[in-house]
């Protein structure tokens, strides 16, 4: 087991991995809202009180905030950082040709949405350079052996088999199945194999196992009981870097949302769902064993911000590209009480996200056990 990394070495990882994919998330926003003439008031990395910054000739306010934990561009015409409606009267009459909220419903959607498109862009452009360095990890679906007792050997599967889908979901490789399963414990999936050139239709229940990474983390994971044969690199030619990348990055993105919604429905518990805490120390991990392993972190935390932005939350990008489009529907927007009572639900739903996660965090680095012992 690897010794955990020291605090600084965390932190710096965590603001290292972290900053840069803020900074080109605000910044999608931003060229596409001055590609339609929309102004902005400022540009913030972080929250809270400025450290630093600076105005720029268009009236631009680039700053710092004291907290690291996110950013913003607020628009001309916003009321806030969350792009909430100013009144029309307090915009003033030579700014309301670049105000945002007075631009169709087209143009802001698109504004909003080249933040976490932008996001995605990153992590295909990562995952790109590194196939074109390393080479793409690719292991045959091929079962190599299978362990006894497991599901595997009680659903029928051998070695030799091929391993063609899982609950009708194509498998193209070892590391694409294995992503598969450990999001899945005690899951019961149908499964397609390829036997001498016969196809065979299979059903297992995943096992359930208690994991630990090299750090000591502890996951709980699903687990069918099947080896692969040698993992290799395998050169990718250049035309064809881009759509592995992009192939790369939905699977990613389709992962975070099978784990997410396995959590939503029931079938995976609240107490995996991870904060800022542990993403630091995972950043913190990754930085400790190498220049690609914290390289490919970064492309999955890329995915990861663009993905949640995404979500129909109100306060999030997703929340307002839901209003827009109501509105392109409508062809009038929203009432301001409800939108209003929208944001006040998202900031709700969001704080409360935040403490849950923060709390697991806290459990998670071993708090909760301590003050146990100490009040027990």
């Amino acid at each position: 087991m690897l010794a955990q990394p020291p605090v600084w070495l965390v932190a710096i990882a965590f603001l290292a991995a972290l900053g840069p994919l803020i900074v080109g998330h605000e910044l999608g926003h931003y060229w596409v809202a001055r590609w339609f003439g929309v102004g902005a008031e400022a540009f913030s990395i972080g929250f809270g009180k400025e450290v630093a910054g600076w105005t720029d000739k268009r009236g631009t306010r680039w700053k710092i905030g004291l907290l690291p934990l996110g950013g913003y561009v607020k628009f001309i015409g916003d009321d806030d950082p969350t792009s909430t409606t100013k009144a029309s009267d307090d915009i003033a009459p030579a700014l309301r040709g670049q105000s945002f909220h007075l631009r169709p419903a087209w143009q802001r959607f698109l504004i909003v949405l080249a933040g976490p498109a932008t996001n995605f862009i990153i992590a295909i452009l990562i995952f790109a350079a590194f196939f074109a360095l390393v080479g793409m990890p690719r292991t045959a679906t091929i079962v190599s052996d299978v362990r006894p007792g497991s599901s595997a050997q009680i659903a029928g599967i051998k070695a030799g088999d091929r391993i063609t889908t899982m609950a009708g979901r194509t498998i193209n490789s070892f590391e694409e199945l294995a992503d598969f399963v450990a999001l899945r414990p005690a899951e019961k999936v149908a499964i397609q194999i390829d036997r001498g050139g016969q196809s065979m239709a299979f059903s297992a229940t995943f096992d359930t196992v208690e994991q630990a990474d090299r750090f000591g983390n502890q996951f709980r994971i699903g687990q069918l009981g099947v080896l692969g044969s040698k993992r290799v690199a395998v050169d990718v030619p250049p035309l064809q870097l881009i759509p592995e990348a992009v192939v790369a990055t939905v699977k990613t993105t389709r992962s975070m949302a099978d784990g997410l919604w396995q959590i939503v429905s029931g079938r995976r518990s609240i107490k995996d769902l991870g904060g800022p805490l542990r993403m630091a120390q995972i950043a913190g991990q990754q930085a400790s064993l190498g220049t690609y392993e914290f390289i490919s972190l970064i492309a999955i935390f890329s995915i990861n911000l663009g993905f949640i932005n995404l979500l129909p939350i109100p306060m999030l990008d997703g929340g307002h590209l839901v209003l827009y489009s109501i509105e392109a529907i409508r062809r009038r927007p929203a009432s301001e009480r409800v939108v209003e009572w929208a944001f006040r639900g998202g900031l709700a739903f969001l704080l409360a996200l935040l403490l849950v996660a923060t709390f697991n965090d806290l459990g998670f680095f071993g708090l909760w056990d301590g003050v146990g012992r100490l009040i027990g």
